[in-house]
């Protein structure tokens, strides 16, 4: 899925994951489609040789997952609005403007959140779902 758009565009590709993580329950297709339109997301915004990190950390009863590059950020006056359904700043006929508010539904749907935090160098998205019951 991600190897020709990183190699066609020289991204670098780090992987932090931590160690021992706990399973999370959920539709695996439906989460499918959330790394697919984050990492997608990530991918269009960064410039040749940029970075793109996959991070994951245990906090309390949950798992994070983190997707950020260290592309130009999301302009501070579109942030409130990349999660409305339909929103997009892609040219016509790149982008519906349905793969964040579709991301955020499936995330919330398994009990978990969707959080996003951009400056100029630095945009994340973090990803919060609930540890299974064991």
């Amino acid at each position: 899925m991600l190897g020709y758009p990183l190699r066609d565009k020289k991204i670098e590709l780090v992987r932090d994951y931590a160690a021992d993580m706990p399973p999370v329950c959920g539709q695996v297709s439906s989460l499918n489609q959330v790394w697919t339109n984050l990492l997608d997301n990530a991918l269009d915004a960064l410039p040749p040789g940029g970075q793109l990190t996959v991070r994951t950390r245990v906090e309390n009863e949950f798992v994070r997952v983190f997707i950020l590059d260290n592309g130009p950020g999301i302009p501070a006056e579109v942030l409130p609005r990349i999660l409305e359904p339909f929103f997009t700043t892609k040219p016509a006929g790149e982008g519906s403007g349905l793969g964040l508010d579709i991301a955020l539904r499936i995330i919330e749907q398994h009990g978990g959140r969707l959080e996003v935090q951009s400056e100029p160098g630095r945009t994340e998205f973090g990803v919060w779902l609930p540890v299974a019951n064991t």
